[in-house]
């Protein structure tokens, strides 16, 4: 059973049912203002976020897919079966410094793993404040644990009523939770069957609507009626939109039968394409008394103000905020602030909305709003198009005012607005805060120590204003210097392998774990009398560079001149030294698995082609520039009877894991087509042996075995890129072939056998999607070019003194050879029947 909340896959209404449930639930247990479900997904070591209660999802993108091997809480629960409980920002920073990175604010979160019977479905979490340590929280656990036991429990149920796996494929739903506080004008609640039209609402509901005492059912039209005979229409439509997946965002106002104002306000269990489904929508009837008055009076203020929900959408704005925003108040009520408000859709407003979403202290910034060309002229300064907004964070809004950011001048140079990264002048700069999601997206892409460091330089120092970087790993108890900028030349040398029993202040950081941080060289040389200095007069903080519990090394910033660090930056500083030393740890395991991947590599490449007199080949591999380098990329020639086997083929994914699987595959079908065994036979038995071998990969595979005696040729291929034909008259063509599934998915799969006929002096070229496939390019486009490029080519013998088969690959791969940045690995394997037997000499 699989979930989609986007695209035409229908969302299963019992599954979205039970994971909302469950987390509005646990989040009402855990005090929290968002939670939701991760599950497993049909993509092995892949949880994706199935619910998202109380946030917006589009804010939140990054953290909808995780694996299950990153250092993240969800997958920490997820992998080893434990709750892992994170009572503050601090806790969080200190055991999962790459997640703080990525949400560095003030907020406690749970996470307790959905399991049933042996199988392990997903995560529940929640988000909430912050607690003083994880004794506060007991209750919280016990309560939380249960819950998650009982959806583990009913998806156990599920899985084996349906005898289909619950896995979640699609983006989470989006629920809005429902209100913790009632309205003083509180009516009743109600619930409405799509399946049955019935409407079951509470006693006094329904005794304010006219039923009878002791009578709870109405159908849908008799219950809206009662409610608002002039708006029946618009009850009903708002509830069925609800059923179809798109509760109405705002409360709907309507008249009841003596004139009295009413909210009528909808929210849907779950989102779905479907236009009836099974589950319940749910909502509330409210007076709304004083809170009308409220509205009345807000609209009158002088200054800006409106009201965002849980999930970003505007529910109220006054008229003052609708002209300083410049939309008109229809644009903006229902719909997101970023939707209603296209130039606020910027990652810095986003930091600051995510920020009051999840910390409870009130967030001020300044925008520039860009000019209005209808409306603004020449005359308008600078300031006026300044724009200060204040967010104050509550349980269920986030109250927004807006003003003009007057007294500003267009020489500040330290404003914040929706094209820059700086902030108004007086406030507590925010780049340190935020810096850290930078650093982590930049390590992602760094492989090597040097590379690592590299980043580290270019990300870390500017934002700090520091000068020098020097980054010590640590190898057989000894530190030894792997980078340095700024220092004087051969200043470091007399610290480079240096032993654990020394006492500096970079070997105590790592043997303690603590960051030191000097706010001046004064003040280090107090602490290390005798210890040699440079220079400058400048602050020093040494960080501890430990990953996983382990020690990697230390890292050391140098600034120009004497500074302080505040608690803010201390915390940010201890949290990126992480995210290096993880980094750095990455890169170390990088290069000593490159080593063994590229050594397999090349062990279990061919190191000649079988031959035949009336045939020639030609083979080339080319590994990856990204990543580990070397893939599962594989051909080869192999005899098969009187004739010849060619084999082409691709394992998923890079490394150690792919290389040692393509050995295996290779091995077996070089075995089968020893044996001479049919083309279908040779893909049905590689494809139960790389099942057998449970890998978790697939690949795919071309294989053809060619008489050339007679140039007849049967060929079967699995997933793999169709083979190109570049016949003796100069005509090329791609070959329309029968497939199968890839290998390693469907123990039943099928390999459909197809024949083709191959001439003297034609080239057939069969090649890995590597040579094809480039990013943003369609991989048909590649193909094309390919097939031009072996037609205009030409072949051996195609004249006299024409170019040999292996001269005709090194062409054709040319291009590649000479790509600095070639993310996938690529295989080429030619083949050219020969008129005559080539003599031997």
């Amino acid at each position: 059973m699989t979930g989609s909340a986007e695209g035409a896959e229908r969302t299963p209404g019992e599954l979205a049912a039970l994971l909302i449930d469950a987390s509005a639930e646990a989040i009402s247990a855990a005090g929290g203002h968002a939670g939701g479900v991760y599950l497993r997904s049909g993509t092995p070591g892949l949880l994706r976020l199935a619910v998202l209660e109380g946030l917006p999802g589009p804010l939140f993108r990054p953290w909808w897919r995780l694996h299950v091997d990153r250092p993240f809480p969800v997958a920490d629960a997820y992998r080893l079966g434990v709750e892992v409980v994170l009572p503050n920002a601090t806790e969080t920073m200190r055991r999962y410094p790459q997640f703080a990175a990525g949400l560095p604010f003030q907020f406690g979160s749970l996470y307790v793993p959905v399991t049933g019977g042996s199988s392990v479905f997903g995560v529940l979490t929640v988000l909430r404040p912050s607690a003083g340590d994880a004794t506060e929280l007991l209750p919280v656990r016990e309560r939380m644990s249960q819950l998650a036991k009982e959806l583990g429990s009913a998806l156990r149920t599920l899985e084996n009523g349906d005898a289909a796996a619950v896995n979640w494929d699609g983006g989470p739903l989006c629920v809005r939770p429902p209100a913790r506080r009632r309205p003083s004008g509180y009516l009743g609640r109600f619930a409405w069957d799509p399946a049955t039209n019935v409407v079951t609402a509470e006693e006094r509901l329904n005794v304010v609507l006219g039923a009878a005492p002791g009578e709870s059912h109405a159908t849908v039209e008799e219950f809206a009626e009662a409610v608002a005979p002039g708006d029946t229409d618009r009850i009903l439509a708002a509830l069925r939109e609800a059923a179809g997946g798109r509760p109405p965002a705002l409360p709907l106002y309507v008249r009841a039968a003596n004139g009295a104002l009413r909210l009528v306000e909808i929210w849907g269990p779950y989102e779905d394409s479907t236009p009836v489904s099974a589950a319940p929508v749910r909502g509330v009837v409210l007076d709304p008394g004083a809170s009308a008055v409220a509205d009345v009076a807000a609209d009158q203020l002088p200054d800006g103000v409106f009201c965002l929900d849980r999930l970003g959408s505007v529910v109220y704005a006054n008229p003052h905020a609708a002209r300083l925003l410049r939309r008109p108040r229809g644009e903006l009520l229902g719909r997101t602030l970023w939707e209603s408000v296209p130039w606020l859709n910027q990652p810095a407003v986003e930091d600051h909305l995510r920020v009051a979403l999840l910390a409870p202290d009130p967030v001020h910034f300044h925008v520039r709003r860009p000019p209005d060309p209808e409306h603004e002229t020449a005359a308008r300064t600078f300031s006026e198009e300044l724009l200060a907004l204040s967010l104050y964070p509550g349980p269920d809004l986030l109250t927004c005012t807006i003003r003009p950011g007057h007294g500003m001048t267009d020489t500040t140079s330290d404003l914040l607005d929706v094209h820059g990264t700086q902030e108004p002048a007086g406030a507590t700069s925010l780049a340190p805060l935020y810096r850290p999601i930078v650093l982590a997206i930049a390590l992602t892409e760094a492989v090597t120590p040097r590379q690592v460091s590299a980043v580290v330089m270019r990300e870390l120092l500017p934002v700090f204003g520091g000068r020098r970087l020097a980054i010590y790993l640590l190898q057989e108890r000894h530190l030894y210097l792997a980078w340095e900028t700024g220092f004087p030349k051969g200043f470091l040398a007399p610290f480079d392998g240096v032993g654990l029993d020394k006492g500096l202040p970079g070997v105590e950081t790592l043997t303690t774990g603590r960051p030191l941080f000097f706010d001046s060289m004064q003040q280090l040389a107090d602490a290390y009398p005798g210890i040699a200095l440079d220079a400058t007069e400048g602050a020093r903080a040494f960080l501890p560079l430990i990953a996983s519990g382990r020690p990697v090394g230390s890292c050391i910033l140098g600034f120009d001149r004497p500074r302080s660090f505040s608690s803010e930056e201390r915390s940010v500083l201890t949290a990126m030294a992480g995210l290096i030393a993880h980094a750095l740890e990455k890169a170390q395991r990088y290069e000593s698995e490159a080593a063994l991947a590229r050594g397999l590599q090349q062990a279990l490449l061919p190191r000649r082609l079988s031959e035949h007199p009336l045939l020639e080949t030609a083979g080339r591999y080319l590994p990856g520039t990204q990543g580990m380098e070397v893939g599962g990329d594989w051909y080869d020639v192999v005899s098969a009877g009187d004739g010849i086997a060619l084999v082409i083929g691709d394992v998923q994914g890079h490394g150690v894991q792919a290389a040692a699987t393509m050995g295996q595959l290779r091995s077996a079908v070089r075995a089968f087509a020893l044996g001479d065994r049919p083309p279908d036979e040779v893909m049905s038995g590689t494809n139960r042996l790389l099942i057998d071998l449970d890998a978790g990969l697939f690949a795919s595979c071309c294989y053809i075995r060619l008489d050339p005696a007679t140039g007849v040729a049967q060929a079967a291929v699995a997933g793999h890129p169709r083979p190109l034909l570049r016949r003796s008259d100069g005509r090329t063509h791609l070959l329309d072939l029968p497939g199968g599934v890839v290998l390693g998915v469907d123990p039943q799969a099928q390999y459909p056998v197809a024949e083709l006929r191959m001439d003297p002096g034609a080239v057939l070229a069969l090649y890995t999607d590597g040579l094809v496939e480039r990013p943003g390019v369609d991989i048909d486009d590649g193909i094309s070019a390919l097939r031009v490029a072996l037609a205009r080519a030409g072949g051996p013998g195609a004249r006299p003194g024409g170019r040999t088969l292996a001269s005709l690959a090194d062409r054709l791969t040319a291009t590649a050879r000479h790509m600095t940045d070639r993310p996938d690995d690529i295989a080429l394997l030619l083949a050219t029947r020969r008129a005559t037997p080539l003599r031997r000499k």
